[in-house]
């Protein structure tokens, strides 16, 4: 059964998209066929961190959007990259796929003045997964609260929250996961993000648990090496030992119902 996976934060600059791009490469790793679209049609990037360059995207979600082509027709497969990455053909036993957004500006202006029809957009999630035969799709969401955002929380079977030890972020997360439980959502999960490593993360996890009463699955500290790749690539390739790495796997894991949350 395939599993719909909404990645959402209540504010931008968390580090979602590269949490995704990981989450979705160690899936692929474990022999998982996997699809990221991005849905954060206002400011889309994270086809830079597989470096798919703007003149070999040919068609993008936004001329699924306008009719002009078919769901599939926009996704591109992104398996190579992780090879590239691994620097070990071996290693990766399922595939990823990704469905970018057009970094264009006429095209995010005309967004943005007319919107978009979010029906087609929730009809083209199952079409992706039926025509790509994907077992998970993790949706990359823009961050706030829209009505596309809605939809995909919605209609996902988790909704994986990621916010920063920030205190609007706390705020802006407490209206998401309470807008979520409306939505009967059927699993919140939280992941905090750029964690000082002078924190102490046990306790901070046992506080976030209690605010919010939603499990935990990782918490990721702010790490130079992370800062310094600049999403100029994968960070659970090009650093596998890495604490962060581990935490992503682990945080896949809990995705994935291989690990019972807390």
């Amino acid at each position: 059964m395939s599993q719909i996976i909404a990645i959402h934060s209540f504010r931008g600059g968390t580090g979602k998209s590269n949490i995704i791009a990981n989450i979705g490469a160690t899936m692929a790793l474990k022999g998982q066929r996997v699809g990221i679209i991005d849905t954060d049609i206002q400011s889309p990037g994270i086809h830079i961190i597989f470096g798919l360059k703007e003149e070999k995207i040919r068609l993008t979600l936004n001329d699924y959007l306008w009719k002009r082509c078919d769901i599939q027709d926009t996704a591109y497969d992104v398996t190579d990259t992780l090879i590239a990455e691994s620097g070990n053909t071996d290693k990766i036993r399922g595939s990823l796929y990704l469905i970018p957004s057009s970094i264009k500006a006429a095209e995010i202006a005309r967004i943005l003045r007319e919107g978009y029809d979010v029906v087609r957009l929730h009809d083209g999630f199952q079409e992706i997964i039926s025509s790509l035969k994907l077992d998970y799709l993790l949706i990359d969401t823009h961050p706030g609260l829209n009505e596309e955002t809605l939809i995909s929380i919605g209609i996902a079977n988790t909704l994986l929250i990621i916010l920063r030890p920030d205190n609007q972020d706390f705020q802006g997360t407490a209206v998401t996961v309470d807008v979520a439980r409306k939505l009967k959502a059927a699993r919140i999960l939280l992941v905090l993000n750029k964690a000082l490593a002078s924190f102490n993360f046990t306790d901070l996890q046992q506080q976030l648990e209690q605010i919010y009463d939603v499990p935990v699955v990782g918490i990721l500290p702010l790490a130079e090496d992370m800062v310094q790749l600049a999403s100029k690539g994968l960070f659970c390739l090009r650093y596998p030992q890495h604490p962060i790495t581990q935490t992503i796997q682990e945080i896949t894991d809990q995705l994935a119902g291989l690990v019972v949350s807390h």
